[in-house]
């Protein structure tokens, strides 16, 4: 599930729908939970299902290191790659802002680390880097980690109205990892290496 303070947006031609924040999202911020209503689909089921379902999937799914295609039952499935983005995936099934985020501002992904299946050019925003690739996550999961590890034992110090949806085992962990009792997993947990 998607923060509660966003809305689908038109954003252009180029680039379509986004999800916008309606109102204040500071840095630190749980802004997505995968939930019990997301759904997983195994390879072989979406193999299966006619050319239209599987359009559809491979637009809104992100697959991961199990190599299951994951659909977001909410508006989570329009979040845009940045380069740049403002949030950022864990290794725990929920992403962080690690920017703050203004109302009328996208929360953005890097899809880097969604184990894509083919490269995709991305929108040209300045950056060295000009293409997705499907190992992304292998080369830059020490810079997100990096990013990651700066914020993410302040999370039990903000209010997250998303907390409700982390399993208890996942929030025990935050804590842990905020108390400096256990160091926190690398988002490289979240790599399909193309085996079962």
């Amino acid at each position: 599930m998607v923060h509660p303070k966003t809305e689908l947006k038109f954003i252009n031609n180029e680039i379509g729908l986004g999800v916008v924040a309606t109102e204040f999202i500071p840095a630190v911020t749980i802004t997505w939970v995968l939930d019990k209503l997301d759904r997983e689909f195994a390879p072989t089921e979406l193999q299966n299902m006619e050319p239209l379902y599987q359009n559809i999937l491979d637009t809104y799914c992100f697959r991961n290191n199990k190599d299951n295609f994951v659909l977001c039952w909410d508006n989570s499935r329009y979040v845009n790659h940045s380069f740049n983005s403002n949030c950022l995936t864990t290794a725990y099934d929920f992403e962080l802002a690690i920017k703050d985020s203004y109302p009328g501002e996208q929360l953005t992904d890097d899809y880097g680390y969604l184990n894509i299946p083919q490269p995709f050019k991305g929108v040209d925003e300045g950056t060295r880097r000009k293409v997705v690739y499907p190992d992304d996550l292998l080369r830059y999961y020490k810079v997100w980690d990096k990013k990651l590890l700066k914020i993410f034992g302040k999370i039990p110090k903000l209010d997250q109205p998303l907390q409700q949806l982390l399993p208890d085992n996942v929030w025990n962990e935050i804590l842990t990892v905020s108390e400096n009792k256990k160091e926190m997993g690398s988002i490289l947990k979240n790599y399909y290496n193309g085996t079962d």
